[in-house]
């Protein structure tokens, strides 16, 4: 790796959970002696509330051990994939037969380092990830389209949604009928309408099915979902973002 290379990863910021308190201390300073930013955790749900809490972005690799307390490394691993993220994730384990490796890589981790391993080679590890998954974000940053109003933003092709630049968990029904409003401020939508784009045309239900969702996206999206300031109600004819 180039100089300039080892230049643009200074500062990246690395979750390191382990439950070993020597293995913890020994590796998150080597971490931070190769100019990381590192965070520690002794457990996985302490780890856990806090990846789901943050913004994704601004975490560039996570390392976790398999045997962790009240939620073990394969567990966290599957918790942190089902929310849609997709930060890499460096599993450390003991447990080096094939079958490990392969259930721990199957649940959504990008690498399997086994105990005992050496510093050196787990510092290029995380090199390694960390310059991919840069790459990756830069290419999307490049092709994506993002909808922005206000404090929310829409990232499309990721089927991501931000508010105050927190991450804000939507269904598909939910997402996709944000980006209908956002894809078009201050038109007014009848909920037939809503159904024919959202639901499709031959949906067979009521057209309470829109209030509800709009219901759900106001209680994730607005400060005071009873005063709406963005999805609104525009009485005898539909809804209206803007």
């Amino acid at each position: 790796m180039t100089t300039k290379d080892h230049k643009s990863l200074q500062g990246s910021k690395i979750i390191l959970v382990e439950d070993d308190k020597s293995i913890r201390l020994t590796v998150g300073e080597s971490l931070k002696g190769e100019g990381f930013q590192v965070l520690t955790f002794k457990d996985g749900l302490g780890a856990s509330d806090f990846i789901s809490n943050n913004n994704r972005n601004d975490i560039d690799l996570i390392i976790l051990d398999l045997m962790l307390p009240g939620l073990n490394g394969l567990e966290l691993c599957r918790k942190i994939r089902n929310e849609g993220n997709y930060t890499p994730i460096l599993i450390l384990s003991a447990k080096d037969n094939e079958s490990d490796r392969v259930l721990g890589l199957e649940v959504g981790a990008d690498d399997y380092l086994t105990k005992p391993f050496g510093l050196n080679e787990l510092i290029a590890r995380s090199r390694a990830l960390i310059r991919r998954s840069k790459r990756n974000k830069k290419y999307i940053e490049k092709t994506q389209t993002i909808i922005e109003f206000n404090h929310i933003k829409m990232f499309v092709e990721e089927c991501r949604v931000t508010s105050f630049d927190r991450e804000i968990t939507l269904s598909p029904k939910e997402f996709k009928l944000l980006e209908l409003f956002m894809k078009s401020p201050k038109r007014v939508w009848s909920r037939d309408l809503i159904l024919e784009k959202i639901w499709e045309i031959d949906f067979i239900g009521d057209t309470k099915t829109v209030d509800v969702h709009v219901r759900w996206l106001r209680e994730k999206l607005e400060e005071d979902p009873s005063a709406p300031k963005f999805l609104k109600t525009v009485r005898g004819f539909g809804y209206k973002f803007g």
